[in-house]
């Protein structure tokens, strides 16, 4: 008895069963399983159609999931990885730009428990905050105590 491969459409069902993904992401996972061109566009068209796909989901749940451990920069870098319009990856960054500060305070007090004491200190901490994607004022502003707003 032969294995039935599971068609184009099932397996973008499968993945989005498990996170949502973008159009983008869908096309660049699925390409080696199309046999006839043009055959996953068709399947991913209609799975846009029914609401399977959305752009605005993936923007969510990079958001929800992300937002608390990683800066406005880090998260566009990732967004726009997945393929989304440039709109509305800027919108969802402006958005993050307003809690940037609270959240890398978070970010910086669960892993540094204390100000840093000398320069090499200091240096690590920037370094650490700087690579959770946090921009250059905001580290600056926490690492040298003048976060009080």
């Amino acid at each position: 008895m032969a294995f039935e491969q599971p068609s184009l459409k099932g397996r973008a069902l499968r993945l989005l069963s498990g996170r949502e993904h973008s159009r983008t992401e869908l096309e660049r996972k699925l390409q080696r399983f199309e046999e006839e061109p043009g055959s996953l566009a068709l399947a991913l068209d209609e799975l846009e159609a029914k609401g399977f796909i959305s752009a605005q989901r993936v923007v969510e749940s990079v958001l929800n999931r992300r937002a608390a451990k990683l800066g406005a920069s880090r998260i566009k870098q990732e967004l726009q990885a997945k393929g989304l319009d440039a709109q509305a990856v800027a919108d969802a960054v402006a958005d993050l730009r307003s809690t940037e500060l609270a959240r890398a305070r978070a970010v910086w007090q669960k892993k540094f428990d204390h100000p840093a004491q000398d320069a090499a200190e200091r240096v690590k901490q920037m370094r650490f905050l700087a690579s959770r994607g946090f921009g250059g004022d905001i580290i600056h502003r926490l690492v040298s105590g003048g976060d009080d707003d």
